[in-house]
């Protein structure tokens, strides 16, 4: 069975409910029409990847082909779910693209060292995020050749 692009889900950690609506509607302003699933923290994402508590139908809830991950959030910050993540043999392969608010070169550099596939900065402009998603969902989600993760 082949399966399409838009067929794949994608995962957004991010705490911030302005962030959360901003990338949304650049999302469908830029006519992707990809599952969006969206948690608050690190502790969130582990349980949607678990499959665990509200995650646990895979049905609704599937694994993603692509993390967009912030960096500051409460209870798991990004480098700790990074961390994690990394750590776990059967998803350990999942994408993950950084997308926070910091240019701190040290922040940069540790997501990186962490297994961070991609780092970029949230854009001020409305403009400039849905180009940014644009050339997230070209390059990530069509271009690129996907892992075989184990479900």
């Amino acid at each position: 069975m082949q399966i399409r692009s838009e067929d794949y889900t994608i995962l957004i950690v991010e705490d911030n409910p302005d962030d959360v609506l901003l990338i949304e509607r650049a999302f469908q302003q830029c006519g992707i029409i990809n599952t969006l699933r969206f948690v608050h923290n690190g502790e969130e994402a582990m349980a949607y990847l678990k499959g665990e508590g509200n995650f646990g139908d895979r049905t609704r809830n599937p694994l993603p082909v692509l993390i967009l991950l912030d960096l500051k959030m409460p209870r798991m910050n990004g480098f700790e779910f990074l961390t994690w993540l990394r750590n776990e043999p059967e998803l350990k392969k999942l994408i993950v693209v950084v997308l926070t608010s910091s240019r701190e070169s040290s922040d940069i550099n540790r997501a990186y060292e962490l297994g961070a596939n991609s780092y970029l900065v949230k854009p001020v402009q409305f403009e400039e995020l849905m180009r940014m998603v644009k050339e997230l969902h070209l390059y990530w989600l069509i271009i690129n050749e996907h892992p075989q993760i184990l479900e």
